[in-house]
Order: C-alpha cells, then sequence, then structure tokens
C-alpha cells in the first residue's frame, strides 16, 4: 500500500466528518446563513495567502524542474482561479468579493496558518507536502461528493463552487502532490515519516476545523475584527 493511501485509510474518520458537516452539507443542499459564508471567505481569503507563500517554500526545498513548475503555475493558479469559487459565495453572501478581503483571521485558520508554516521551515520537501496537501485533496473529494449526492443544475446557488472543486483540474494538482509525497516517503527515515503522518493529520482536523470555524462564526475572544 502506497504512502498517500495509508493516510486516506488512516484519516477515514476526519474525511466523513468533513463531508456530514453542516456548512459542506448546506454546500450541497444550496442553503447557508449568508453571514457563515461570509464569514468562511474573509478567512480563507487570508489563507490562500498563506498558501501561496507555501508554494513558494516547496520551490525552494525542490531540486527538479519538474516540480518548480508544478509549484510555480500553483501559484498562478490560486492568484487567477482560485477568486472564481470565492466570488460564487461573495455573490450569495450579497457582500462585494474585495469587501471580504483583509481581515485578520479567526483562531483556527491562524492555528491552521501556523502549523503549515512550521512543517515548511523544518526544510523537507516530503513534510512541506504533507503538511498542505489536505487542503486540495479534501476539496476534491467535496466537490466530486456534493455534485454526485445533489447533481447541481446551474440555477445552484453554489452550482460554479461545487463545478470548479469537482472538476479534474483539482483532481490532478492533488494527483501530483500525492506522487511526489509517496516518492519522498519512500527514501524518508521512518521518523521522517512518522512526522510527516503527523502533520498530514493534523491539516486534516484544521480542514474540518476550519469548516467549523465558518459555521460558528468564531472569533477571538476579546476585540473586533477590522479589515486592514
Amino acid at each position: 500500500m502506497s504512502f498517500t493511501k495509508e493516510l486516506r485509510r488512516e484519516n477515514e474518520d476526519v474525511f466523513q466528518a468533513i463531508f456530514d458537516h453542516p456548512f459542506v452539507q448546506g454546500l450541497g443542499e444550496g442553503e447557508l446563513p449568508k453571514e457563515a459564508v461570509a464569514h468562511y471567505v474573509k478567512a480563507d481569503y487570508e489563507y490562500l495567502n498563506t498558501f501561496l507563500t507555501l508554494y513558494g517554500t516547496a520551490i525552494s526545498q525542490s531540486d527538479s524542474r519538474e516540480d518548480i513548475t508544478f509549484f510555480h503555475n500553483q501559484i498562478a493558479f490560486v492568484l487567477g482561479d482560485e477568486i472564481h469559487p470565492h466570488r460564487n459565495l461573495s455573490d450569495y453572501a450579497g457582500t462585494p468579493y474585495e469587501n471580504l478581503q483583509g481581515y485578520p483571521m479567526p483562531p483556527t485558520a491562524d492555528h491552521y496558518r501556523a502549523h503549515m508554516k512550521s512543517v515548511a521551515t523544518e526544510g523537507l520537501l516530503g513534510k512541506t507536502i504533507a503538511a498542505m496537501l489536505p487542503c486540495p485533496w479534501t476539496y476534491d473529494e467535496i466537490g466530486k461528493e456534493l455534485k454526485r449526492r445533489f447533481s447541481p443544475e446551474p440555477d445552484h446557488p453554489f452550482y460554479e463552487w461545487i463545478e470548479f472543486y469537482a472538476d479534474d483540474s483539482i483532481a490532478e494538482t492533488t494527483g501530483y502532490m500525492m506522487k511526489r509525497l509517496d516518492e519522498e516517503a519512500e527514501r524518508a527515515s521512518p521518523e521522517d515519516r512518522r512526522k510527516m503522518k503527523e502533520a498530514f493529520r493534523k491539516s486534516c482536523q484544521l480542514e474540518l476545523a476550519f469548516w467549523e470555524m465558518s459555521y460558528s462564526l468564531e472569533e477571538w475572544p476579546a476585540g473586533k475584527e477590522t479589515a486592514r
């Protein structure tokens, strides 16, 4: 069994909890509180800014032009393409996308950012990929699951969001990162493989927590959010 198949089997509980979360189910059903959707976009915009820098870190840890090209293209993808599902959510929330940018991250999103950056500073590409992979992997499966289960038509409020993440381009991103993680794990020490598993598991847990953070409108215990 490949390393990534082990990871998927060991984290089935978290994946299933993500599929069952009321925010994710609401995306499929086409009905969510608008304030929760806006809260998600605010946090995810900043989260993706961190993801951009992590792709840059992955480039610095890469030895092959193939990897460098892949991570470079992913930066372009986030900047140029991943704004489309955000705009779909912003339209639903009734707020211009530009008005949902520049807010401080809620505690869970901030924790997720700190976790990935901490793993990436260890300097091993395999660990960096392990911490990043749950994001595209869970969204790939969410998109396909929602499309299969709800069969949304173009008039569905979240049709564009579901179609975007059910698209093969997300699966291709996930597939490449899985392949590279399998290769890195193959030559890693047992201790580094253990750390990769820990990083992956924590990121999966934080993906689930991100959905809950959005649905519950999580904020810091004191102080109001203010856009920069």
